[in-house]
């Protein structure tokens, strides 16, 4: 058994939580953030105790403190630099929403001319990189190129050891620019077409769909609605709080790592299927309903009857306890979509059911397994022609700002500690070495 520890916190009284072990007491301070939230700072527990905390998978452990984005499970709240993301995705832009994200503030008409400015001049990529998208093979996963090439970037731009203000915001508008344009070159290599420029005189949403799906025989006519769309989905991925891949940022930024390898190791911890692979799964998930032919009925009451290898994706959240908002928003953006393109395809028309069962049948109501974000964004990527492979790549897109947000504010902070977790050694005791002949 271990031993008994005691813990009272009151912040009323004492704005500190008291915790005794072995007859010692010590005050341990407890930080409100700016929405009341409230954490017990450990920082001096191990120096004056001996112990420190166990908490798998961080879920109780707070990382920072940081002022990008809100996030209220209980309530649906989901905001960026204090503003409602309800409000953001139906009246900004991507590019308002990065600079926002990134500089803490709604630009004006003039700041906001610059940054998109800054991006269009700086889409292309150095023509030696072109080179590099041949050395892979054909059916390599986009994520795969995409967090290689982020990597590359900073080779062609060894800037390092220039922290200045000035080089740090030209190497932000280089990642958010250039990215978009690997991601779409990642595409075009996967199904063997020739490579498509960036064009300045598109939009940056509007230049993702040209580079993706324009081809040299003909012209690509670019949906001025389909594009909205492009950027709410963006927008809704933009950030997200101390998910994954943004720890995985910050963990990198504290070694004093570039901001390249940063924001690649961040793509690369997106890649897993438990982070931004989600909304693939929910399309593998259709195809096997199918594939299978039982309907989508029979696959709900096999879900609720827990039988094995059957599993719901794109139902509920690990932070959201209600209806994730940003599925709330792309709900009508998904309708809108399969409205407009009028897609016959039955993946979708499983989806439908699906969520329509699934919304009224008490099981999954009383559970809160509403659809979330991954539900809607992958049947929308679907309906608008982009492969499985690439949907991850897409949520990539969306989360650079809130991935550069997150690098940049740690820079700024002043704190200059790497991050090291400690652990509970659960091996061997001291071994005495033997010989290899005698083992």
């Amino acid at each position: 058994m271990g031993k008994y520890i005691y813990m009272n916190a009151n912040s009323t009284a004492t704005n500190s939580a008291s915790l005794e072990i072995d007859g010692k007491k010590i005050d341990l301070p407890i930080v409100e953030g700016t929405e009341k939230e409230r954490a017990i700072d450990i920082a001096k527990l191990r120096n004056e105790t001996g112990l420190i905390t166990i908490d798998p998978g961080f879920v109780n452990t707070g990382s920072c403190q940081s002022a990008i984005t809100f996030i209220d499970g209980e309530k649906g709240i989901l905001r960026y630099r204090g503003y409602n993301i309800e409000d953001l995705a139906e009246n900004s832009s991507f590019v308002e929403v990065s600079y926002l994200l990134i500089n803490g503030k709604l630009p004006n008409q003039q700041e906001l001319n610059e940054f998109s400015t800054g991006l269009t001049r700086h889409s292309l990529l150095h023509e030696d990189m072109s080179h590099f998208f041949a050395g892979f093979p054909s059916n390599a996963h986009p994520m795969a190129i995409l967090s290689a090439m982020t990597t590359c970037l900073s080779t062609f731009y060894q800037s390092l050891d220039d922290n200045s203000d000035e080089q740090i915001n030209l190497d932000i508008i280089r990642i958010l620019s250039k990215l978009r344009t690997i991601a779409a070159f990642s595409y075009k290599k996967s199904i063997g077409q020739p490579l498509i420029y960036p064009e300045n005189s598109l939009s940056y949403c509007g230049n993702i769909l040209n580079m993706m799906f324009a081809v040299p025989s003909e012209a690509y006519e670019i949906d001025p609605e389909i594009v909205k769309i492009v950027n709410q989905l963006l927008i809704l991925h933009a950030d997200h709080e101390q998910n994954c891949s943004t720890s995985t940022v910050r963990t990198v930024q504290s070694s004093g790592a570039s901001i390249y390898a940063a924001i690649s190791a961040g793509i690369a911890a997106l890649w897993g299927p438990l982070h931004g692979g989600a909304n693939q799964a929910v399309l593998e998930m259709l195809e096997g309903i199918h594939k299978s032919g039982r309907g989508y009925k029979q696959f709900l009451e096999d879900v609720k009857n827990k039988k094995e290898g059957i599993r719901l994706m794109g139902f509920g959240h690990r932070v959201y306890k209600n209806f994730d908002p940003r599925a709330t928003i792309l709900k009508k953006s998904c309708e809108t979509v399969l409205s407009k393109l009028g897609v016959n395809d039955p993946l979708l028309e499983i989806a439908r059911g699906l969520e329509e069962e699934a919304l009224k049948d008490p099981y999954f109501v009383d559970r809160k397994l509403y659809p979330n974000v991954d539900f809607y964004s992958g049947i929308i990527y679907k309906a608008l022609g982009i492969p499985v492979d690439m949907f991850t790549v897409m949520f990539s897109l969306g989360r650079v700002p809130g991935w550069l947000a997150h690098w940049k504010e740690q820079r700024d902070s002043g704190v200059k500690k790497i991050f090291r977790p400690r652990q509970v050694y659960t091996g061997e005791n001291e071994l005495k070495y033997t010989s290899i002949e005698n083992r």
